[in-house]
């Protein structure tokens, strides 16, 4: 007696048909979670990069070596011909004439480490990134479409590494009197950092879930919230570049009283260089107070942005907006307190880093405005 097939058994056939299960993420999901680590690898150094930057600036020791050499710039002098070596070509440049003739051998070598460092960090990160990408290259575990983003972090650290080459050789002069890099090449250099910063940390939320829940969440996009957060995000990368343009010229210096400069709305010598478009580079007074406009700017767009932010059906989305605010509110006490107590290096380079901690958490709650974690009633999700 014939038995009775199953509706779901094709003719001709008695094997029992699968189910395959994942098909989305199938062929897609790489090692993610090992790249989601190395890039965090990647994270953590440019953000020290950034400090470290800082402070080579802030101690005025940018201009200590005087030549870009990529590969034998990695070895520093290892003895005393090597060293008077060096700093007879920091001698030859008008920092050392003008600024600093005062300076003997000994202090020479605590800029020239502070110099060192910078670079040396950078070739470091290149060289965890070279060896991450190729390794993950070969074993084929990179997924479907991350390649060229992979590749386009190394191009932009490449890139970066011209750039602050490019910088450097603005203050190494012989006869100009120039004293320091140019302020808008520095300003160059800082915001290519925060770019890179971003893309790393972009793809570390990216890649801290599944392909198929991205696509998923993608259905639940907040596009207003994005949209502001995005505004919020362009808006707070204008005033870094800003900030840059204050710590290029030390124009957080030029006037230590708050709310007014020079007991005035206005500071009285904004616009003393001619031409006139020099004055919003080069101007103490005027970048100063571009710098305190545009923060006061960026702290009332944070509050529209939280505002809709807080409205969110996500709980993670909103908690990421409050995060936002108290970040942004702390940052604007302390770019105050830098000004009070006019610029010292500490205070300044915690301005600096809570700027990059402020970019991130932009960045994410960015990120969850466009992917929200949908929470149940009970809190689960």
């Amino acid at each position: 007696m014939a038995k009775n097939r199953s509706i779901f058994e094709e003719v001709g056939t008695t094997e029992k048909q699968t189910v395959q299960t994942g098909v989305i993420d199938q062929g897609r999901g790489g090692a993610r979670l090992a790249i989601r680590l190395w890039l965090m690898i990647l994270f953590a150094l440019v953000v020290v990069m950034i400090a470290v930057g800082g402070l080579t600036r802030l101690t005025d020791s940018g201009l200590s070596i005087t030549e870009w050499r990529p590969f034998t710039g990695a070895i520093p002098p290892l003895n005393a011909a090597d060293w008077e070596s060096e700093f007879a070509k920091y001698q030859a440049i008008d920092e050392f004439m003008i600024q600093n003739k005062w300076m003997e051998l000994s202090d020479f070598k605590v800029i020239y480490w502070w110099e060192w460092g910078h670079r040396q960090l950078g070739r470091v990160i290149g060289l965890v990134w070279a060896i991450g990408f190729v390794w993950f290259l070969i074993r084929r575990q990179i997924p479907v479409g991350w390649t060229p983003r992979l590749l386009g972090l190394g191009a932009l650290g490449g890139l970066q590494g011209a750039i602050g080459w490019w910088m450097v050789s603005s203050g190494v002069t012989a006869g100009e009197g120039v004293l320091d890099v140019a302020s808008y090449r520095l300003a160059t250099h800082l915001g290519l950092a925060f770019v890179i910063l971003g893309f790393i940390a972009w793809y570390v939320l990216l890649l801290g879930r599944p392909e198929r829940d991205l696509m998923q969440a993608r259905r639940s996009k907040e596009g207003r919230l994005f949209g502001l957060s995005t505004g919020l995000m362009h808006v707070a990368f204008l005033q870094i570049l800003i900030g840059a343009l204050v710590a290029g010229i030390d124009a957080g210096r030029s006037y230590t009283d708050w709310p007014l400069m020079g007991g005035q709305v206005f500071p009285p010598s904004a616009f003393i260089f001619e031409p006139l478009w020099r004055n919003f580079f080069e101007s103490p007074g005027l970048v100063q107070f571009i710098h305190r406009v545009t923060g006061y700017l960026l702290f009332a767009f944070a509050i529209v942005v939280w505002l809709r932010g807080r409205k969110s059906a996500h709980a993670k989305t909103r908690f990421a907006f409050n995060a936002v605010l108290a970040a942004m509110s702390l940052q604007i006490v302390l770019g105050i307190i830098t000004v009070l107590y006019g610029a010292p290096w500490h205070i300044a380079i915690a301005h600096q880093f809570l700027a990059v901690v402020l970019w991130s958490l932009i960045l994410r709650a960015r990120f969850f405005a466009a992917y929200p974690i949908a929470t149940s009633i009970r809190g689960t999700t």
